[in-house]
């Protein structure tokens, strides 16, 4: 099948290129996917799971991406909850081969039906954006109706998902970001904006929540801003020295099928929208990973050119 190959470590982004690779292979409780749209996390180069497995033995040449949304062509032995020929969506272990490709082996409890409505580009967007806000807001945050959050990088991937779940939970939303982020922030809906380079983080009060996605000094900032039995959640690195009257939450995502069935039905319902940016074609995959060539939105590489359901209902009547 063709795939996107990593070959090695230390040649980066430049060590990308379409070529060709092995079937996967099916084990038990896994589905093969024929791969539609794939999403892929631009730092994932540099990610340990991308080169070793859980053993810790070098598994180059490797596959990236692990975001996937696509039909189901194949069952593993003992694989139940999903029928060949359905549409689904979701997150691909991360020490294995990824969704770069024409097809890829995936543990069925790691993908959620996704309904004929939904265009698989759309879908590709949101399983690691979505399941990492929903699990920094829900789950650790434990966010409720009516609390304040601020959530760090509102125009970004994970922060934009974030808001929109923020406000449709009844929470009032301060984002920030850069100053180029302004309007797409308010767009969201969010009325208070924090401009990072201009803006005091304090200027807007005391908040019960921080989702921070950013690191480093924004991180480090952003306690002094947490109410006493608030929360400061950041995906990017430990919070550093948080005061002793706020908790501090580390984590990394992790794949659930019952959230992403919650985030597709938001989808399906037009409540949930992922900022998609630029869609590319599986050849030019590689290219997408450059920092120079990547723009606003989430990059979705498109596998399949599908025919949307729409359309080919109109053709066939």
């Amino acid at each position: 099948m063709r795939a996107i190959v990593a070959r090695d470590r230390a040649a980066g982004v430049g060590g990308l290129a379409l070529g060709e690779m092995p079937y996967p292979h099916v084990a038990e409780n896994d589905v093969i996917v024929e791969v539609h749209a794939a999403g892929f996390t631009p730092g994932e180069l540099d990610w340990p799971g991308t080169w070793i497995d859980r053993a810790g033995r070098d598994r180059a040449p490797t596959i990236p991406g692990h975001e996937v949304s696509g039909i189901v062509a194949e069952l593993g032995y003992g694989t139940t909850g999903l029928t060949v020929g359905q549409r689904v969506f979701g997150v691909t272990d991360w020490a294995r081969n990824g969704t770069l490709a024409e097809f890829v082996a995936v543990e069925a409890r790691n993908l959620a039906p996704l309904s004929a409505g939904i265009d698989h580009t759309t879908a590709a967007a949101l399983p690691i954006s979505g399941l990492t806000a929903w699990q920094g807001l829900f789950t650790h945050g434990q966010l409720r109706a009516g609390q304040t959050v601020m959530i760090h990088g509102a125009a970004g991937g994970v922060g934009s998902i974030a808001v929109q779940l923020a406000l449709a939970a009844g929470a009032r939303v301060i984002g920030t970001g850069r100053a180029a982020s302004r309007e797409i922030v308010h767009g969201l809906g969010v009325e208070t904006f924090v401009d990072l380079d201009r803006d005091r983080l304090e200027g807007v009060g005391e908040v019960d929540m921080v989702f921070d996605v950013i690191g480093g000094q924004v991180l480090c900032r952003s306690a002094a801003v947490v109410r006493a039995g608030g929360v400061l959640v950041s995906i990017a690195e430990p919070p550093p020295n948080p005061p002793d009257n706020i908790r501090s939450v580390f984590f990394v995502v992790e794949p659930d099928r019952a959230e992403l069935a919650e985030l597709e039905l938001r989808l399906r319902g037009g409540r949930l929208r992922p900022l998609v940016g630029a869609i590319r074609p599986l050849d030019e995959a590689a290219a997408a990973f450059d920092p120079a060539r990547r723009g606003r939105g989430k990059t979705v590489i498109r596998v399949v050119d599908d025919v949307p359901e729409r359309l080919a209902d109109e053709a066939v009547s």
